[in-house]
């Protein structure tokens, strides 16, 4: 059984088949591809929940289908998962999220992802978690330091998935490890 983990109004929970008609619109909207290569057709955007099945299946947690506990909306796709491809920082473990346009603004994001961080190391015993996005990608940054992730220049990479001279081809990474994250929950954290 894959694992579920809620926050003040949040539930991460496994996907069910009713995520897909929600989680193929987020995957077509223009404004949650603009810092993505593409928009997702329907195929395409089934065949990355069967990905993200298929992840939880293999390694025991990955991306939860997210939803409002007030209202049992679908919000988007956040959590823990393995990057497909290689670099300096990989093998790792990287939080991630993509949140429908309808949900921008509340916060979920930050909540969602400050708890698969916590699930990452009080439950799954990580050393470290990683984040990234593109350089241009300011909302994402955003969320990655309020969760108590740090950037050094030094760990900014092309991404090796993306063509050199795309706009998003130049990439930030944020990282985090268990006792920076203890000392942030303890508030010893500057």
């Amino acid at each position: 059984m894959d694992p579920t983990v809620t926050t003040d109004r949040l539930i991460l929970r496994p996907w069910q088949d009713r995520d897909a008609a929600p989680f193929a619109a987020l995957n077509a909207d223009p404004r949650i591809a603009e810092f993505l290569p593409k928009v997702l057709t329907r195929e395409e955007s089934d065949a990355q929940m069967a990905r993200i099945r298929a992840h939880f299946a293999e390694r025991g947690f990955g991306l939860w289908a997210v939803e409002a506990r007030d209202t049992g909306a679908f919000v988007g796709s956040i959590g823990l998962s393995c990057p497909r491809f290689a670099a300096h920082f990989t093998p790792c473990v990287e939080v991630g999220w993509r949140v429908a346009s309808p949900h921008w603004g509340k916060g979920y994001a930050t909540e969602a992802a400050a708890a698969s961080v916590a699930y990452g190391f009080d439950t799954l015993g990580l050393a470290e978690i990683v984040s990234f996005t593109a350089v241009i990608n300011h909302r994402s940054r955003r969320v990655m330091e309020r969760i108590g992730m740090t950037h050094r220049t030094e760990d900014d990479f092309d991404h090796p998935l993306l063509p050199l001279e795309d706009r998003l081809n130049r990439h930030v990474l944020y990282r985090v490890d268990r006792d920076a994250w203890a000392d942030r929950r303890a508030g010893h954290a500057d």
